[in-house]
């Protein structure tokens, strides 16, 4: 592996934990740009969301993330584009409901575009597992 490819790889983790962080705070001016136009959110129960789908929700407080603490990131790297995979711990409420503390498989697929990583797809899959 080149110090290219590390150094690159650290790059996309810290985007992808920097876009979490916009998430949990819920301040569109940072997720959005992290977010490519055709964005595409795929939730634990098979629900399609566009980026404007989520981010809209995001921001109108339809889904509120209280936490969202992931643990090492694991990075594939095809030239200008990446697959990441990690495994975190979620407290979301969604629509006013809390939905119980637990654990997601995430797997998302980002691309070097205008100069910065961004995020294509996003996949959730909850593991069943309760903290």
């Amino acid at each position: 592996m080149t110090a290219y490819t590390v150094r690159t790889e650290d790059r996309i983790r810290e985007t992808e934990r920097a876009r979490l962080r916009a998430l949990v705070a819920a301040d569109m001016v940072a997720a959005k740009p992290l977010h490519a136009e055709a964005f595409q959110l795929i939730t634990p129960n098979g629900l399609a969301l566009s980026r404007d789908e989520y981010l809209g929700a995001i921001a109108a407080g339809q889904i509120n993330y209280c936490a969202w603490e992931p643990g090492d990131i694991a990075v594939r790297l095809y030239g200008s584009a990446a697959v990441i995979r990690y495994r975190a711990r979620l407290e979301v409420i969604f629509n006013g409901q809390a939905v119980p503390s637990g654990e997601y498989w995430h797997t998302d697929a980002y691309e070097y575009r205008d100069g910065i990583w961004m995020v294509v797809w996003s996949q959730a899959t909850a593991t069943g597992a309760r903290p």
